[in-house]
């Protein structure tokens, strides 16, 4: 652990020598920096095993209060309930049931006398008091049915477990009746787990199996290693939704366990979030600073994100668990990286397009920053259709979570060129939003005001020149068109709406040069082309109207527009023969 962790450096990355001076690296950032952090000599490395069955913890102070007391040695134990819910909730459906409204009415009514209430602390209540709280505190929430007493005294969700003997229509009651009901009022991290797998659940779309899922959160008795290694299960089975649910509800009972973080970085991970699962590897190794799986998961994921000196770094702290393809595609994305810092200090665009487009292939298919980097330099030649389509491809993580990973400048830098993309595509009020918010994120960044004037300039041009369109003043709205063009002399946008007025004023080879104009730059500017061929037909030059519309039929063959002008140019181009 010599070396220093390049979480801490500031401004040494590639990347920062790509994008400028200024770091674009956060600070080490802890999702839960009051948490303890482990003596490493006394730590010990039962979570290497992450997809294995785990070590008893009976003898671990640290559980005590999760652990439940073995059986007898001749216990025969019953299979998990979960496994056969809905084939006994059918066997027991017209057997015994006590609503818990009738029997507290019963022990509290007139004629009895309850005495001084009892204060019995959790400690008291066992395993089976804290699932009792558990589930009165979920059907607070939510609403849910009934709850009634099974015979070994836990009370479990009716309708969920099967179990349980349910009230018939005489409304007899179970065998337990006299057995005592009571609660707690003391809400911790452990109570919580029920409605938490049920949130992470509803989010990611679990439907079907939402019922058993949180059964088996219920039936674990809230161990974390059983929790964990239910997560493993579903991992293993692709339910990385579920997995996610039950390294949370984990998490919740024992935050300072590496290693459900790490697995939790694995779900997260197949989910595609990809930022919040190197947030929890991060916080894995803070916890382990000698977790080797958690230091390999973390290199792999910089990798993905276009952080090939971080993976590095990590890939070292590794060992044994190292993925040597993993290593050789950081190699690969760090010598392409360093092309592209030559490429754009000598303003070579097009080799940084080419060596921007092979980082992202060699591995850093992730990477928003270099997404950008390629869209910038595609923008600046005018190539951009291209531009669009590369940010399109790219991914896209929330603008917050990226600020986290990349900091405010990096961050910066990636809304800055959105802001861009936005103005050539047409969506002027999300590129002054855009632009506004990177100008908060680095107010010293001189680009990010000149972006945000030039969004603003041609935002104000382009509404100012449909109004005057729509009140059939186009002389006016060329002018005002024009004045947008002054900022921004290959917006395809601003040149086709002037094509347009041009049209009206029957100055057809003026339009046509315009929507030439965008076409070079958005070569699939679908209006840009039909309207030209509408200044062709009104030339008469049938031929070239003619051809414009097969394109535009090749790539929407429902264009009604494009198909009845292709129909009138076939018909007057028989008749000239």
């Amino acid at each position: 652990m010599g070396d220093v962790s390049p979480e801490r450096k500031s401004g040494c990355g590639i990347l920062s020598a790509v994008f400028g001076g200024r770091s674009i690296w956060p600070r080490r950032l802890h999702s839960s920096s009051s948490l303890p952090t482990p003596n490493p000599k006394n730590k010990t490395h039962n979570e290497e095993h992450e997809f294995t069955n785990s070590p008893n913890l009976g003898n671990d102070p640290k559980h005590a209060d999760r652990i439940i007391s073995r059986p007898a040695q001749n216990y025969s134990k019953s299979p998990p309930v979960y496994h056969h819910h809905h084939h006994q909730q059918q066997q027991q459906q017209q057997q015994h049931q006590t609503p818990i409204n009738a029997r507290a009415k019963k022990e509290t009514g007139p004629g009895n006398n309850p005495g001084p209430a009892r204060n019995i602390s959790r400690a008291g209540l066992g395993i089976s008091g804290e699932l009792e709280t558990m589930i009165v505190d979920h059907q607070k929430s939510n609403g849910a049915g009934s709850l009634v007493r099974a015979s070994s005294s836990n009370v479990m969700l009716f309708g969920d477990l099967g179990n349980l003997r349910q009230s018939n229509n005489n409304g007899s009651s179970g065998e337990n009746e006299n057995n005592s009901y009571y609660s707690t009022g003391n809400n911790n991290n452990n109570n919580n787990i029920y409605n938490l797998a049920a949130k992470r659940e509803e989010k990611h779309g679990v439907g079907p199996e939402k019922p058993v899922s949180l059964c088996r959160a219920v039936s674990t008795r809230m161990d974390p290693e059983q929790l964990k290694i239910l997560g493993n299960e579903d991992y293993k089975n692709g339910r990385f939704a579920e997995a996610l649910a039950l390294y949370d509800a984990a998490i919740s009972i024992d935050p300072n366990k590496a290693s459900y973080r790490s697995n939790k970085s694995a779900a997260l991970t197949a989910l595609g979030q990809l930022l919040e699962a190197a947030f929890e590897c991060r916080e894995a190794i803070r916890i382990d600073p000698f977790y080797q799986r958690a230091h390999n998961r973390l290199a792999t994921l910089y990798v993905r994100l276009g952080e090939p000196e971080k993976a590095v770094y990590h890939f070292k702290q590794a060992g044994v668990e190292a993925d040597p393809d993993a290593i050789n595609k950081a190699k690969k994305v760090q010598f392409h990286l360093n092309k592209c810092t030559d490429a754009k200090r000598q303003q070579d665009l097009n080799t940084l397009v080419k060596e921007s487009g092979l980082s992202i292939s060699a591995g850093a298919d992730s990477a928003p920053l270099i997404f950008a980097l390629k869209a910038e330099a595609l923008l600046k030649l005018n190539r951009h259709q291209e531009a669009i389509q590369t940010i399109e491809n790219g991914p896209n993580f929330d603008l917050d979570e990226c600020t986290k990973f990349f900091g405010p400048i990096g961050s910066a830098t990636l809304i800055l060129v959105r802001a861009q993309i936005d103005i050539a595509n047409g969506r002027f009020d999300d590129a002054v939003a855009a632009a506004q918010r990177a100008t908060r994120l680095d107010s010293n960044n001189k680009e990010a005001n000149t972006v945000l004037r030039k969004t603003r300039a041609v935002a104000t041009s382009r509404s100012k020149g449909n109004d005057l369109f729509k009140a059939a003043r186009y002389s006016d709205a060329c002018v005002a068109y024009g004045e947008g063009l002054n900022h921004d002399p290959y917006n395809a946008i601003l040149l086709c709406n002037r094509a347009a007025c041009m049209s009206k004023l029957n100055e057809y080879e003026k339009a046509i040069e315009d929507c030439n104009a965008a076409l070079n730059v958005r070569p699939a500017y679908s209006k840009a082309r039909l309207r030209r061929a509408d200044c062709y037909s009104k030339m008469g030059n049938w031929g070239a109207c003619l051809q414009d519309c097969e394109v535009l039929l090749r790539e929407n063959p429902e264009d009604e527009e494009a198909a009845k002008l292709s129909k009138e140019a076939k018909t007057q181009l028989r008749q000239s023969r």
